[in-house]
């Protein structure tokens, strides 16, 4: 390819140039302070970066945030309970959506229906073999006081003769809705409880040898 050297240009490069160079010499006369860093959360106040609060509060948030139910159901409220595990009710929207086959790994039992005095210590053996903290929910008549059947001789008038229970949710059995919302009063109860002992409550190792 061959270059016209006679081919007249539009703009004159002296021209060009001069023009360029007043362009840098204007950016260099505005460019004497350093721009300062665009990442302002590094100079904010040390005030914004303190959360005050407890540890108890702390602790209580994860307890009751990752609840650990464990599969306690003789009867036929559990229906209801399967209902409240499904799509519809979603109760991994309150961090329970596993059932757990141990107790072991539970924190949290739902009894429901009619409980018998012959099935009674398996249910007591399960509540004793769940590590502390843990929880119980009576769910429905029959576990609350025994339902129609609590005056016969086998029946237990309710699972709090045998076991602490902290919530109770009536009905017959009780809607989905209603599961949940004694599940969240449990878990306004598990907020306001006392996760970290008092100091004259731990256990002083130098007492132990004195006599």
């Amino acid at each position: 390819m061959e270059i016209d050297e006679n081919k007249d240009y539009i703009y004159d490069a002296h021209e060009l140039d001069v023009h360029e160079g007043q362009i840098i010499e204007k950016l260099k006369a505005n460019s004497q302070k350093s721009i300062p860093d665009p990442d302002g959360w590094l100079d904010e106040d040390i005030k914004r970066n303190i959360v005050l609060t407890s540890l108890d509060w702390v602790i209580d948030w994860a307890r009751r945030s990752s609840l650990w139910p464990v599969a306690c159901f003789p009867a036929c409220c559990a229906i209801e309970m399967m209902a409240v595990e499904g799509p519809r009710f979603d109760l991994s929207r309150f961090g329970m959506e596993i059932l757990r086959a141990s107790p072991r790994q539970a924190d949290l039992m739902i009894t429901a229906g009619t409980l018998t005095w012959k099935m009674a210590p398996n249910v007591q053996r399960i509540y004793n073999q769940m590590p502390d903290p843990k929880w119980v929910i009576a769910m429905g008549t029959c576990g609350i006081s025994g339902g129609i059947f609590r005056s016969g001789y086998n029946v237990v008038p309710g699972y709090n003769k045998i076991i602490p229970v902290d919530v109770y949710i009536p009905g017959c059995p009780p809607r989905p809705e209603a599961v949940i919302y004694g599940i969240q009063m449990l878990q306004k109860k598990i907020a306001k409880s006392k996760a970290v002992p008092d100091l004259n409550e731990l256990p002083n190792p130098l007492k132990k040898g004195k006599k």
